[in-house]
């Protein structure tokens, strides 16, 4: 366990298109890490840079490259490093390992879980409606896809819980017929949005979808649930 005072932070440069027995190199060294006892370890994607080729590599939105620097990043003991050194030096391969002095001054501690008694099921059962919307992709709310405002909409107003479904073929009111074809997605697709709940909270929930709904159709229909049923999330985190 980390613990305050003298401490080695670990920076592992690699190319995130190197590879070892078919799997990233960076998940391997993390993998490695992770089932060694390391505290923790951080793994960021460069949009940037060039190493010992020398060659530039860059991500936009046209291509994205898959040579883009990555670096992992963890602290740990000087006595877990020199443990674990020469194992990383095989996994990195050609990429650079920077071992740097540092203190830790407060280490993390993982929180801790208040046990509790288990909960029973919450059940819906019988009547019900259900509700589904359908819209294109490329529709927006306040810039954002609509389809992703709406489902959040509903999570905030507590629906039981909604399915969102890309259509691969269909037409709408203007009669294009939107198709995907291979290595190429539509970006104006069928999205249908699908939830069932009580007739109550489809109905309070109606002035909502008919604001952000500018173009679409939306129905309801009688549903009878047989069974749904989840655990109430009972478990509460504690801060030292």
């Amino acid at each position: 366990m980390l613990t305050a005072g003298k401490a080695v932070k670990v920076s592992i440069y690699l190319s995130e298109g190197t590879s070892r027995h078919g799997v990233s190199t960076y998940s391997s060294v993390l993998d490695f890490l992770f089932f060694r006892g390391v505290s923790g370890a951080t793994v960021l994607k460069g949009v940037a840079g060039f190493g010992a080729d020398h060659h530039i590599h860059s991500a936009n939105f046209v291509e994205i490259s898959d040579h883009l620097p990555i670096k992992i990043e963890f602290i740990e003991s000087q006595e877990k490093v020199n443990e674990l050194l020469g194992k990383l030096e095989e996994l990195v391969g050609s990429g650079l390992i920077e071992l740097q002095e540092t203190t830790v001054a407060k280490p993390a501690r993982a929180s801790k879980q208040k046990a509790a008694a288990p909960a029973e099921h919450v059940k819906i059962e019988g009547k019900a409606k259900l509700m589904r919307i359908f819209i294109g992709e490329s529709d927006l709310w306040q810039d954002k896809p609509l389809h992703e405002a709406l489902m959040r909409a509903m999570r905030a107003n507590d629906l039981a819980g909604v399915t969102v479904y890309r259509g691969i073929l269909g037409y709408g009111a203007h009669r294009r017929v939107h198709k995907d074809k291979a290595f190429h997605l539509s970006h104006d697709a069928s999205i249908m949005l699908s939830v069932v709940d009580t007739e109550e909270k489809l109905q309070n929930f109606l002035p909502l979808v008919d604001k952000m709904v500018q173009e679409g159709l939306v129905v309801l229909s009688d549903v009878e649930i047989i069974k749904y049923t989840h655990r109430p999330s009972v478990t509460i985190s504690e801060k030292e």
